[in-house]
């Protein structure tokens, strides 16, 4: 459980993760799904990402450059976390502000 939480600590880490389980994206397209993400922490995530084996980055020699991100076999096993996350999720009466 404590792994689990290194790698997908922080409030941006599943949204980024459940962006990447529609397909390969470039970085401007993940972004752009996110309103309020600042690039600098949308590449430190993807970087961290990178280093722990759930995502791939793919940078084609065109010009202007293009660079794709995509879930790694690893990263596509965390459907079935966000899955049961948003299942229970669904199952936990909402809280009514009391105010």
């Amino acid at each position: 459980m404590a792994r689990f939480l290194i790698l997908l600590e922080g409030p941006w880490a599943t949204l980024i993760v459940r962006e990447l389980l529609q397909g390969p994206l470039r970085f401007t397209e993940i972004k752009d799904r996110l309103p309020g993400i600042s690039a600098h922490t949308l590449t430190n995530r993807l970087r961290r990402f990178e280093a722990s084996g759930l995502v791939t980055r793919t940078a084609y020699p065109e010009i202007p450059p293009r660079v794709v991100y995509e879930l790694t076999e690893v990263g596509e096993q965390l459907r079935t976390v966000l899955d049961a996350m948003n299942a229970w999720a669904l199952s936990v009466p909402e809280v009514v502000d009391a105010d």
